[in-house]
């Protein structure tokens, strides 16, 4: 990270790509999603040459779900699926595709295996373990515990990784996009950085997402925004707070990506007359934040994204963005 193309994105939206009331997904409309915009980004027109760009035979390929708000709102296994098979038209072996989260609980509400090739993988943090000499160490709030190891499928086993996030909000870093799911996806012990109404998720986010191998092997993003979340994220058993933009994004750069997302929040949040993920006030900080728009349980960092460009993880900077939309 950030890849090949700094700065460069595709989005595409499709309006039948997902029924709002039953929340169905269309998959044939997926598929020409999937197929549209990786062209669009990579500036390819073979699809074979697209994937052929970040992705070689030889390859163990992981892909990065978020089953955080499953089964409401997951990385859906329509896209999942279609990553896989983009893959394995490439040359990567079925059995060297590991489709991989955290907590086998999450995971197990969603059904990705039937969307994936025979001899793939769908595996957890929970069985596959942490690596014990990959970490990040520090203290926040002087807990017993202060390492957050890498998971060990990431530091053993892959070369490359595809990263999905969903778009959704969060009551901590202000949005999960994918800076945050491959940071505090990938490793143990991270709720910590956030506690009672203070957080360090300012700084911790690209903290993770920079260290090796993690940042080499992450080589790209595609983020599902079929379904989201603008309100109460990561998790989703409300519906009123859920959303559907409908669109899928693509690039190599995640923090260009996430300043988009953070538009899309900001829009809806908008739209529904609740205060802005930016909003620093003492007085938003009361209970029952997750029904109330309008409270806040933390001081939102939505400035992780820039924090992470920083560190030289990409651009921020809307106005260096080449941000490619595509007509479906």
């Amino acid at each position: 990270m950030p890849g090949p193309f700094p700065g460069r994105l595709s989005t595409i939206h499709r309006a039948d790509s997902v029924d709002p009331d039953s929340e169905k997904i269309n998959l044939a409309a997926v598929q020409q999603m999937m197929r549209d915009g990786m062209l669009a980004f990579t500036g390819d027109k073979d699809i074979r040459d697209a994937w052929a760009r970040f992705f070689v035979p030889e390859d163990v390929v992981g892909i990065k779900i978020n089953a955080s708000g499953a089964p409401n709102i997951n990385s859906s296994p329509e896209i999942v699926g279609e990553i896989a098979k983009n893959l394995v038209a490439v040359g990567v072996k079925p059995e060297n595709i590991w489709v991989h989260e955290r907590f086998q609980s999450q995971v197990n509400t969603v059904n990705y295996a039937a969307f994936l090739p025979n001899g793939a993988h769908v595996v957890t943090a929970d069985t596959m373990g942490y690596d014990p000499y990959t970490y990040v160490e520090v203290s926040f709030f002087g807990e017993d515990d202060t390492r957050s190891n890498l998971q060990r499928l990431v530091s053993e086993r892959l070369t490359k990784i595809v990263n999905v996030p969903n778009m959704k909000d969060h009551g901590a870093s202000g949005v999960t996009g994918c800076l945050k799911n491959i940071a505090y996806g990938e490793y143990s012990n991270v709720a910590r950085s956030h506690y009672s109404n203070d957080t360090h998720t300012l700084s911790f986010i690209g903290t993770l997402a920079s260290m090796e191998p993690l940042r080499s092997r992450t080589v790209l993003n595609v983020m599902d925004g079929l379904k989201g979340v603008w309100h109460g994220g990561p998790f989703a058993p409300d519906k009123k707070f859920r959303f559907y933009p409908r669109r899928i994004m693509f690039g190599t750069d995640p923090v260009a990506l996430d300043r988009v997302l953070l538009d899309v929040i900001e829009e809806k949040r908008r739209e529904e007359k609740a205060i802005s993920v930016w909003d620093r006030s003492d007085d938003s900080l009361k209970p029952g934040f997750r029904k109330d728009p309008n409270a806040n349980n933390y001081i939102r960092e939505p400035g992780h994204i820039e924090y992470a460009a920083g560190l030289g993880l990409g651009i921020a900077d809307k106005k260096k963005l080449d941000i490619r939309e595509v007509k479906a």
